[in-house]
């Protein structure tokens, strides 16, 4: 699933892209992408409105468009990507599933074309993305979903404290769980366990004043290097510019299964399942 650094990754690329952009056509394969609406209503929504601002929390992008009181919402979920297509050159981001060649293909759920005739192509192997339209009134509802995120002021030891006091659920949950903490997933969350050396099943309210000041560390150091390398992708998508996320260089555990722990280099990592994800760590440095 795409977390925070590879959607801050693509809200940054589409910015430069499609900010200010007139939607003319808007093309919808699969309702159930687009809960609570029809597809008339949705695509009447958008049509001759223009994009003036890309914003996200966690892993959702929020389209502010030329309408006061409007925005579009987009969320990839697992397998969902968002494929910018101009005159043949591609800024692509989200799940890494095969190539899929000429676009639109039967992944191509739901298309936005502009008034340059460019598009993108809002594609999911698993369907379970999501396209909505809302006021600002049902957006603040949304957002009020969301825990505190990494590398933004409201995330701080305290706050952190506050969520794994009294918590039995184990610590990897915790940090994945979006209304908790928001935009840390899958990869992110074994990263900054082996980092601060610590089991990911450990329980959350056993976790120590230090250790939650060095998760905090952790936190914000491999989110914000994970944005500066454009994230982590296993894709063979590239961008306009030729660049594709490269903190999969960087990755010290996630996938790293059978392989001696980069750190202790005496023991192989292990994969287990915690909360039904697959979960990388180091049996002799994480404790």
């Amino acid at each position: 699933m795409p977390e925070l650094p590879e959607v801050e990754t693509i809200r940054r690329d589409l910015s430069k892209k499609i900010i200010g952009k007139k939607i003319t056509k808007v093309f919808v394969n699969r309702k159930n992408m687009i809960p609570g609406m029809t597809a008339k209503k949705f695509i009447g929504s958008l049509q001759g409105e223009s994009i003036k601002k890309i914003d996200r929390v966690g892993k959702l992008l929020i389209f502010d468009l030329k309408t006061t009181d409007k925005f579009l919402l987009m969320h990839m979920k697992m397998t969902g990507q968002l494929i910018y297509c101009d005159n043949g050159s591609y800024t692509a981001g989200g799940h890494d599933f095969p190539k899929m060649g000429k676009l639109p293909n039967k992944y191509s759920h739901i298309i936005y074309e502009f008034e340059d005739k460019s598009k993108l192509f809002f594609n999911d192997l698993r369907t379970f993305g999501y396209a909505r339209i809302e006021n600002k009134k049902g957006l603040d509802k949304i957002l009020r979903e969301f825990g505190i995120e990494p590398l933004k002021d409201d995330f701080t030891v305290e706050k952190l404290t506050e969520i794994f006091k009294g918590r039995s659920t184990y610590i990897k949950s915790v940090l994945m769980n979006q209304k908790l903490i928001a935009g840390v997933g899958n990869i992110y969350a074994d990263e900054i366990l082996w980092d601060v050396k610590i089991k990911p099943t450990r329980k959350a309210k056993n976790i120590s004043k230090s250790d939650i000041k060095n998760i905090y560390q952790a936190a914000n150091k491999i989110i914000k290097k994970a944005i500066a390398w454009r994230g982590t992708t296993f894709s063979d998508y590239v961008d306009g510019n030729g660049k594709k996320g490269n903190f999969t260089k960087l990755l010290k555990v996630y996938r790293r299964d059978g392989k001696k722990c980069l750190r202790c280099k005496d023991v192989i990592i292990k994969k287990i399942k915690v909360g039904q994800r697959g979960t990388h760590y180091c049996s002799k440095c994480q404790k």
